[in-house]
């Protein structure tokens, strides 16, 4: 099963290692939008809306995944601007039609934001399909941190863990270090797309990514660092690179327009790796 031939139906029902295996057959072909949880889209007019994680669906990305959860979700509800309130992450993936993700961290973060397998149990029973075990700057979050956390948290969702930018804490992102996560019970890995982060080259980057894949590691290739908010005229450089070095997803961060990248650039970068047609069918869909 490919993500790509899932329709809205399929994808929203996407979770676990079904998920981190659908993205895997597609080859290199999936792209996962993040957006702020508290934000909607321009078209907001306080009456009704768009939150951003429509939009964005709108515009290729086949995952969403949410981040600062903190801000919307006291625990049992969620309430997200232009959707209003909803009892359950469910309810979130059917009405997009995407499968869901939500960021927790282990830095100095407010306690609903935690990496805890609390937080995480919660999250993966009210629906989220995938948790994203990150680290957003200045939050005092390491590569060694999320590994510990991360051999706490086991739920039914999927399990990503990794960093898209240095998020406060600087250190080198080797090979040693992602497969470390893996061992502590990832089922996917993050890596910053060479040309996003000082340091990471396209040599090192290639060499963890297989060490991953060798582990059975899905890994998501990820802009953190503000150029998805750049021209449509980086994407190639960027999404043929990720792509050089055997990224199973590719993901377009949240900091361009309010709590979101730029949905332009999103669709010039899925033409990119996947072409028109499967461009256009997962808009359609």
């Amino acid at each position: 099963m490919r993500i790509l031939d899932l329709d809205r139906t399929g994808l929203a029902a996407l979770r676990g290692p079904d998920l981190s295996a659908a993205v895997a057959a597609s080859e290199g072909r999936t792209v996962v939008a993040e957006v702020f949880a508290d934000r909607a889209a321009l078209s907001f007019d306080g009456r009704t809306g768009v939150h951003n994680a429509e939009l964005m669906a709108a515009f290729g990305a086949d995952v969403i995944v949410l981040n600062m959860i903190d801000r919307v979700w006291d625990g049992t509800t969620f309430r997200f601007p232009g959707l209003g309130e909803l009892t359950s992450l469910h309810e979130l993936a059917e009405r997009i039609g995407r499968p869901i993700g939500v960021n927790v961290e282990p830095g100095t973060v407010p306690d609903l934001r935690k990496a805890t397998q609390d937080n995480a149990r919660r999250l993966a029973d009210a629906g989220a399909a995938l948790i994203v075990l990150t680290a957003n700057p200045s939050t005092d979050g390491s590569l060694d941190g999320m590994a510990r956390a991360t051999e706490e948290i086991r739920t039914d969702a999927a399990l990503w863990v990794g960093k898209m930018h240095h998020a406060g804490h600087p250190e080198p992102i080797t090979a040693a270090k992602l497969t470390r996560l893996v061992d502590a019970g990832a089922d996917g890995v993050i890596l910053p797309i060479p040309g996003t982060l000082p340091g990471v080259t396209r040599e090192a980057a290639a060499e963890a990514v297989a060490a991953v894949h060798e582990k059975g590691a899905v890994v998501m290739g990820a802009i953190g660092t503000s150029q998805e908010g750049a021209h449509t005229n980086v994407v190639p450089h960027l999404a043929l690179t990720a792509k050089e070095i055997g990224v199973d997803a590719h993901h377009i961060g949240d900091c361009f327009l309010p709590g979101m990248g730029d949905p332009e650039l999103l669709y010039a970068y899925s033409v990119a790796i996947r072409g028109r047609r499967h461009t256009w069918a997962r808009m359609a869909r």
